[in-house]
């Protein structure tokens, strides 16, 4: 008999994508995916554009009384936002 070494297809897809070393890049876009969701529709309006460098998530916000609220959020943004992709992505998070 044949002896096979069956794996469920996520974890074969994890393991692909972690040796193409894509699994950093797509975590990343989920995340920013998850900004909307997690922040809410009111912060999504004012948001103008999001980006990650160096585990820190860049969001530029169009009100300042907006972006002073937030910034008193920070941590409690990180932990929802990690935990909505399931991986620490990120550590920090900076508004302009």
């Amino acid at each position: 008999m044949f002896r096979r070494k069956v794996q469920p297809l996520d974890d074969v897809l994890n393991q692909f994508l972690r040796q193409g070393g894509l699994e950093a890049p797509l975590l990343q876009k989920r995340l920013l995916d998850a900004w909307d969701s997690v922040a809410g529709t009111v912060v999504a309006r004012y948001t103008q554009e999001k980006f990650i460098r160096n585990q820190t998530l860049f969001v530029k916000l169009q009100s300042p009384a907006l972006r002073a609220d937030l910034s008193m959020m920070q941590s409690e943004l990180v932990k929802k936002l990690n935990a909505a992709v399931g991986s620490m992505v990120i550590t920090g998070v900076r508004f302009y």
